[in-house]
């Protein structure tokens, strides 16, 4: 029988690993904007489907920042030829009208993708931005983004541990 390399990592690769964060989770977000200064705490909801017969997930989330509502949604693959995995990241707070688009590597329990951002009101130099995932247990995972400054500082921006529900 012959079978295809996205077939393969359905079955044992890394699209199988995020066909296994499906489902419905709950957790609690922290945000930082100065290093080390936690500014908020608030609860969060996240949604993981699958898309294209198990190519993608799709992130849906809704949190809130100092009592103000706000939602997202990420989609995520992994990239077989480049082996990598990738994003596209959208949300009502952070990204404005923009959509980040992000890569990086498996780290061997979760991955780890960069993009970058700006505006060019506030200068040509364009922030970085990473986001790791990791696997926790089978109903656990961690979804935690780091600011990275012009200069290559990088500090905690926001952390959750959703768990399923």
């Amino acid at each position: 029988m012959t079978t295809n390399k996205f077939d393969t990592s359905l079955v044992e690769g890394h699209h199988k690993q995020l066909q296994q964060l499906l489902g419905f989770y709950k957790g609690k977000t922290k945000t930082w904007f100065e290093k080390d200064k936690l500014a908020d705490e608030s609860d969060s909801e996240m949604t993981i489907t699958s898309l294209f017969g198990g190519r993608f997930i799709s992130l849906d989330y809704e949190s809130s920042l100092g009592g103000k509502a706000f939602s997202g949604k990420m989609i995520i693959g992994f990239d077989i030829p480049y082996q990598r995995f990738t994003s596209s990241w959208i949300d009502s707070f952070h990204m404005g009208t923009q959509i980040m688009l992000s890569s990086g590597p498996s780290n061997g329990n979760g991955f780890s993708m960069t993009g970058s951002y700006g505006n060019p009101e506030y200068g040509e130099d364009l922030w970085g931005w990473r986001t790791e995932i990791l696997y926790l247990s089978r109903s656990e995972f961690s979804l935690t983004t780091y600011n990275i400054s012009t200069a290559g500082e990088e500090s905690k921006a926001t952390e959750t541990f959703y768990k399923k529900k």
